[in-house]
């Protein structure tokens, strides 16, 4: 199925009077083989042709070299284009096949190039070969260029999530040093500052003594208390209970918190797992309940843990005002994308099902398989 080359292909064209093509001719006739290399000569281009006329000798030319391109007759004696079209497309990177044939018929020609072959040639228009040979490789060539890009896409993609996967990692066990810290050292101090205080407050006489030592005790509770919001929030003490515990403990804080009745269901009293597996169920629970707080307008939210089935899943669902159309893809808003990213640190995945006026339900399934300790 010829198709003309227009001016707009004369840059294309261009680049390859520049280069030696080598090309595997499949053709039993001397004067077709004279035809085509004169007719390629004719075009300005250097080409130098390997002539084969048996299967075994295309089977031998391609184990011995590479080819630019295939340029093979349709009819040959004891098979034909096709049988030499599958030996060229079980190459790793197989080159252009152009057939060049007598009339085949047009269904014969629709069935060639839907099996791949690149373009199709009647001989008695055999002066249009050296265009045919340049628009099947400048094809070609796209179609390369477009899985080189494809292939560096998807290496990027896995450097992005590797990367990912890191940051995660390092956050987590800085959370998890500075929460150590406030605990060992911040609050340790303040619980001695409250101690010396105390027994001041009970031993002063009534007076401003008392007063100030009253009022620094107030505030001593205050940044106890914050601290102790602080270290939470960087990592519970309590995941060190399990997730089970952990998702237990984050839904009562979260119900005294805002008043919203909360329900956890968990397939089992424990789950025996790796310690990334549950720092992401905690933190999807976390972000999830965050956003039923701020944006929900919920008036109950029920959490399910599972991890029957191969896999591990955490789905809190609420029963607020829902997501509003878009609000997913919004810019700077990072909430739901960061846990997305943080569930594929782990092979897993995220999905939100929203309804405007039926509530938001986020689910977070993570594969077990091969990752128990």
């Amino acid at each position: 199925m010829f198709q003309n080359v227009s001016n707009d292909s004369v840059l294309g064209y261009a680049q390859f009077l520049e280069q030696t093509l080598k090309i595997l001719h499949i053709e039993d006739s001397a004067a077709d083989q004279a035809l085509a290399r004169l007719s390629l000569q004719r075009g300005r281009l250097q080409c130098e042709l390997t002539v084969v006329d048996t299967l075994q000798g295309v089977t031998d030319a391609l184990g011995s070299q590479k080819f630019d391109l295939i340029l093979a007759d349709y009819h040959l004696p004891g098979f034909t284009a096709l049988d030499a079209w599958e030996l060229v497309r079980a190459l790793p990177e197989h080159p252009p096949f152009v057939l060049l044939s007598g009339a085949i018929g047009e269904s014969a020609a629709v069935d060639v190039m839907r099996v791949g072959i690149s373009d199709y040639l009647l001989k008695d228009q055999i002066t249009s070969l050296p265009h045919v040979v340049t628009r099947a490789l400048e094809v070609w060539e796209a179609k390369r260029a477009r899985r080189r890009a494809v292939q560096e896409l998807e290496a990027s993609e896995k450097r992005l999530a590797e990367l990912t996967e890191h940051l995660q990692t390092s956050i987590e066990q800085e959370r998890a040093g500075i929460s150590r810290e406030i605990h060992d050292d911040i609050g340790g101090s303040l619980t001695s500052v409250k101690f010396d205080l105390a027994w001041i407050q009970r031993n002063a006489p009534e007076g401003p003594l008392r007063s100030h030592a009253a009022s620094a005790l107030e505030m001593l509770e205050h940044a106890l208390g914050a601290s102790q919001r602080i270290m939470h929030n960087l990592r519970p003490p309590v995941l060190d209970q399990g997730l089970v515990a952990a998702v237990q403990w984050l839904a009562r804080n979260f119900e005294q918190r805002t008043g919203v009745a909360t329900t956890v269901r968990t397939s089992r009293e424990s789950m025996d797992l790796p310690a990334a597996l549950q720092v992401v169920a905690y933190r999807t629970a976390q972000e999830a309940l965050t956003n039923v707080s701020k944006y929900a307008q919920a008036s109950r939210v029920d959490i399910d843990l599972s991890d029957q089935e191969g896999f591990l899943t955490l789905e809190v669902t609420d029963n607020g005002v829902g997501l509003a159309e878009g609000a997913r893809d919004k810019a700077q808003s990072f909430g739901l994308r960061g846990l997305s990213e943080r569930a594929r640190t782990v092979q897993g995945w995220l999905d939100v099902s929203s309804q405007p006026g039926r509530g938001t339900s986020i689910i977070v399934s993570i594969p077990l398989a091969g990752t128990r300790p």
